[in-house]
Formats: C-alpha cells, structure tokens, sequence
C-alpha cells in the first residue's frame, strides 16, 4: 500500500485532488481546489458510525463497506465517467484511512495512478496550522485604523483596485468585525475554513511589497485571528484613518442600511448593550428604529458606544497607532480610488 501513498508536498503532481469525506466534513474546510465525492452521506456515516458503537465493529465495517462500494461505483457511473486512462488523482479522507483507501485501490484497479494522501485531511491541516504560525510575519503591513464609520473598509477595497497588496479579513470572515457587523443572509465560515481561506491569500502576497490591512481585535465575529499575525499587526506602522462626524454617520445609513429591513433583529442585537447603557437608553434606541430615524440612531451610537470603545482598546493592541499619521478620507465620495491614489502617493513621499 505504501506504493499508493502521497505527500502534501507532491499535490501538484496530480490533475485532480478528491475528498471523500462526507458533505458535512467537506463544507466545514478541505484542500484547496478538492472536489467532494463521498464515499459515504452525512446519514450513512451516522448509521455506521451508530452500529459499531451499539452493536459490533464487525457488522458496521461489513454494513460501511457496502454503501461505499455503492457510492464508489455511482461516481465512477457519474462524476469520473469520462477521465482517461493517464488521469492521475490524489484522493483523502480524515486520516488517510479506509474511505480514502477504498477508492484508491478500485481506481488503480481500473488503471488510472491514483494515490492516498498520507494523514489525509488532518495531515493538511497541521501544516495549516504550521504555516499560520510563520508565515504572517513575513509581510511589511500597513494598518488602516480609525474610528467607526470612517471608511475603512472602503479605502482598503479602493487601495486594491489600485493595484496594492490587501488582506481583507472581514470578507474572509463575512463579518464586519462589530455588533452589528453580521452580514445579512451570511453566515461565518468554520474556524477551520477561515485558516485555510487566509494562508491561500496570504501565499499569493510577496514580501517585497507592503501589504494594507484593516486594524482588527483579536476575533471577527466568532472568529480568531491567528496569534502571529495579531503579533505582526500590533508591531506594525499604523495609519490613522479619519473623516468628519456627519460622513461617518451618512456612511453607516448607507452601510448598515440592511439592518432596518430588520428591526427587530436591530433590536435583539442592541439590546446585548443594555447592561452597560441602561434600560431607558435602550428603548430610546428602539423608539429611532421604529421610526426610521437612521441618522440619529446612529450619531447616538458612535458617540456613546462605538467612539468611546475604539479609544479604549485600539492602542492597546495597535501601540504604533500613537506614531501614526493621518489620513482624511472621504468615505461617501464617489471617486473612491483617487483617495487611495494619493495615500500610495504619500507614503510614497514618506519613505523615498
């Protein structure tokens, strides 16, 4: 068998990466650019899995090998019909176990060079990991700070149509990173997909170049940063990102604009603030939403939650915020990327 065996080193050699795990398993993370094809369901890895606990290993081991001879034999009816016979794929499973073994042995039985990832999907994930711990520190950052409502989010989508390196966080977490930041009709990906989406990106960045990020906490939602590249950002130099009071409350009607299509979603999620503002600020705030009074609702939250909560934490975690220049940006103009032209042009200037 070890004939059959591959490494994650080797991926490239191969014109075709297959999971066999469940859909389940493949939908919370897999290998970049892995197709799905199970070689048991969600259900019948249930049923298994249920029958060698409660009856005998002995008679799920026979039960499993059925429905995987049934499933392999339906993807190579359906999903693999038309590959030639030089085709060479890499297929896994959690550990590089007998779901990936199965279909590697019927593959090279029918003649084609397949080969079982050694570890399998555990093994890709240790080195996840492994990199994540090295690799964020090998990039030159540039941090946009600022307070909410100042377009940060804005400017750094704008600094990528002008050709610069940027690493969105909040986009590979589908979430704006705030109270309010859950994306309607989004939900986060897992911890472990979220690893993977990030070293993809920060793989296709080199070191040669700076690369702008948005100032983050330590989690995006239900999400956590690596530790290393929290590490990375708080050493790095800081720009502080700023924009009139009446802008930034514009900004967050036009932004946030979703929230009010749901009011009483608006309100479950405020009222996570009502040990610290009160009871009677609370229904104040409810009172603006059933009214649809936007600006006001959000001129009050910048102004008692979102101001005085980003002076608290952001020099903690950003200490080169203290140094940082400023930068006034126009988040509601609609030539966003000359904004981002001229910060490129004056950091630029800065280090000539």
């Amino acid at each position: 068998m070890k004939n059959q065996l591959a490494t994650l080193d080797e991926i490239d050699r191969f014109d075709c990466i297959i999971d066999v795990r469940t859909p389940l398993e493949y939908a919370e993370d897999h290998i970049p650019s892995a197709i799905n094809a199970p070689v048991l369901s969600n259900e019948e890895r249930v049923v298994v899995g249920t029958m060698y606990k409660q009856v005998s290993p002995f008679e799920a081991t026979k039960l499993g090998a059925a429905l995987v001879a049934q499933n392999i034999a339906r993807h190579l009816q359906t999903t693999f019909a038309d590959k030639p016979i030089n085709w060479k794929p890499l297929i896994y499973c959690w550990r590089g176990g007998k779901r990936s073994g199965s279909m590697t042995a019927w593959f090279n039985l029918i003649g084609w060079k397949a080969r079982q990832l050694d570890g399998g999907y555990k093994a890709y994930r240790h080195q996840v990991l492994a990199r994540l711990d090295g690799m964020p520190g090998q990039f030159d950052y540039r941090v946009l700070a600022g307070l909410t409502g100042c377009g940060k989010t804005r400017l750094l989508h704008a600094l990528a149509r002008c050709g610069a390196q940027v690493l969105d966080l909040e986009a590979l977490a589908r979430h704006r990173g705030s109270l309010l930041g859950a994306l309607p009709g989004e939900v986060q990906p897992s911890q472990k997909r979220f690893d993977s989406e990030l070293l993809q990106v920060l793989a296709g960045f080199t070191p040669e170049r700076p690369v702008f990020v948005e100032a983050e906490s330590k989690k995006i939602g239900q999400l956590q940063l690596p530790a290393a590249l929290m590490q990375a950002l708080s050493s790095a130099p800081c720009i502080r990102v700023e924009a009139e009071l009446d802008d930034r409350v514009d900004f967050l009607c036009t932004d946030y604009a979703g929230l009010f299509a749901e009011p009483e979603r608006l309100k479950k999620l405020l009222g996570f603030l009502a040990a610290t503002y009160g009871r009677q600020t609370l229904a104040r705030w409810e009172a603006l939403i059933d009214a649809g009074e936007r600006a006001t609702l959000f001129r009050e939250l910048i102004e008692l939650h979102y101001d005085p909560a980003y002076l608290r934490s952001s020099h903690g975690l950003y200490p080169g915020l203290a140094r940082a220049g400023s930068f006034v940006f126009r988040p509601n103009a609609s030539d966003l990327q000359a904004d981002a032209q001229r910060l490129l042009e004056q950091l630029g200037k800065q280090s000539a």
